[in-house]
């Protein structure tokens, strides 16, 4: 954001970035031989859908994107709206170094098509002793813990116990106020 922008008040929201989605992948590695927390065979994207042509071109592509690497790797896939009009796709896959790599070609694909600023997160779902939910956030490029118990509340001492375990492994979000609880997240 540059000077005059400041003083005018106009902010622009940070572009979404994929590099670091991979680290989920070694990471898993590690929750499961040092943790017990295994990947679940179920993640998710979520991106917060606009009404244009343009957007529609995208999610087709997505679509045929999605179709066709689920010919190739056997991961199955749904696209879903949830209460609050956010746009899922939710993929399934016993191997979970596929579902990372749809989820990387999903988002790249909104990328390219230029709605990078739609992109809102990626949720990788491990179970173990708790269900955690490791939140990849767009426009932060860094992951935090998820761990729901009970109603709509949240695990915060297992949450900190595993950013101090796998902050080696993983962009950690440093900012715990950006560790934001994802209610009734659809699968």
């Amino acid at each position: 954001m540059g000077f005059l922008d400041t003083i005018l008040g106009r902010s622009k929201l940070p572009k979404a970035k994929t590099e670091r989605l991979f680290a989920i992948s070694t990471a898993s590695i590690t929750l499961e031989t040092n943790l017990g927390i295994k990947p679940a065979t179920v993640a998710g994207i979520c991106f917060k859908p606009i009404e244009s042509s343009r957007y529609e071109t995208a999610r087709t592509e997505i679509e045929d994107l999605l179709k066709y690497s689920s010919q190739e790797t056997g991961t199955s896939y749904k696209l879903k709206k949830d209460e609050y009009n956010f746009l899922w796709a939710i993929l399934e896959d016993p191997d979970f170094e596929d579902i990372v790599t749809n989820i990387h070609l999903v988002s790249q694909t909104m990328i390219e098509h230029g709605f990078g600023e739609q992109l809102l997160c990626a949720i990788y779902k491990f179970r173990g002793e708790n269900t955690v939910y490791w939140i990849y956030n767009f426009k932060q490029d860094s992951f935090y813990p998820f761990v729901p118990k009970g109603n709509k509340e949240r695990d915060n001492s297992v949450e900190f116990r595993l950013k101090s375990l796998m902050e080696r492994e993983l962009p950690i979000e440093k900012n715990v106020e950006k560790w934001y609880p994802l209610w009734g997240i659809p699968f």
